[in-house]
């Protein structure tokens, strides 16, 4: 009886160890989505969206908002969650002429970036996989007044919340044995920052910021696509062609970075995508790092 009672319990401590390493094991690839009011998702009626059981199977931590980064953002309530559209939050309506509020979604039921895009594409292209999302995007940003890696103030301050949410969610990942190597970043942006103050600077400040996220996130091997509205300001703004070209150039010049060509997705006005062009957009996103990895 002794030995039946020591083996059982031999048995069972075995089974719970096997259990627990297995539970202890799982790993998922990390994407990260940023950028500005398209990384957002600012038009993305989430009504329009169509369901899609792959969702359930997608971890999903966000932050957005306005900038800079503060208690009225829509967030995921530092908790992961199932890859879902986004609430409003609390924004500050209407803009008080100092600080630059746009009401992050343009619709009450909120939103949704390229996040579900690239997400959906990938599970259905590489269905075993398992996939995590971290996302914080802010509307109206520009890359050296807010995007700053170098800056502890206010022109720094989106680029810290990115890295926050992303440790802080790797963190929580990993208190429930789950260990998420970051793939990959989606950055949308570059819009605000298509006019002569900045123009001149754009691929020096995106090189920056690629090369300080790899660095200060200990993934050298993230692959980083970067795409903008091409369409932005509906042909009359002079110096869009120019941020399409630092993202082409930055994209030749780093082997682990591409641009991504969103000329052909549907927009909503002149500012954003709409409901089909971002999804659209985060398939070209999902496309292109299969391609870059040598997938099928």
């Amino acid at each position: 009886m002794i030995l039946s009672r020591r083996s059982l319990f031999c048995a069972v401590c075995a089974f719970l160890w096997l259990t627990f390493s297995a539970w202890a094991a799982e790993t998922r690839d990390l994407i990260l989505v940023a950028g500005q009011s398209n990384a957002v998702g600012a038009d993305a009626n989430p009504t329009e969206l169509p369901a899609n059981d792959v969702d359930r199977e997608v971890m999903f931590w966000w932050r957005t908002g306005d900038p800079p980064p503060d208690k009225h953002d829509s967030t995921s309530s530092r908790k992961w969650r199932n890859l879902q559209v986004q609430p409003l939050g609390n924004p500050k309506r209407p803009r008080d002429g100092k600080n630059r509020q746009w009401g992050n979604f343009s619709h009450p039921d909120g939103g949704f970036g390229p996040e579900i895009g690239i997400a959906r594409t990938l599970m259905k292209r590489q269905p075993k996989r398992r996939l995590a999302i971290v996302k914080a995007a802010f509307s109206g940003t520009g890359i050296r007044r807010d995007w700053d890696p170098k800056s502890d103030t206010e022109s720094g301050s989106c680029y810290r919340a990115l890295l926050k949410e992303t440790r802080d969610a790797i963190k929580a990942a990993d208190a429930k044995g789950i260990e998420l190597r970051i793939r990959a970043l989606a950055w949308v942006q570059g819009e605000s920052d298509a006019n002569p103050a900045n123009v001149e600077h754009y691929e020096k400040a995106l090189n920056g910021l690629i090369a300080a996220l790899r660095k200060d996130l200990n993934a050298p091997d993230m692959i980083a696509l970067v795409a903008v509205n091409t369409r932005f300001g509906g042909g009359k703004n002079k110096f869009m062609p120019d941020i399409v070209a630092a993202q082409r150039a930055v994209g030749a010049a780093d082997k682990r970075a591409a641009y991504v060509d969103t000329a052909k997705a549907t927009i909503a006005n002149n500012a954003h995508y709409d409901t089909k062009g971002t999804l659209y957009v985060g398939g070209l996103f999902a496309d292109a790092l299969l391609r870059m990895e040598g997938g099928d």
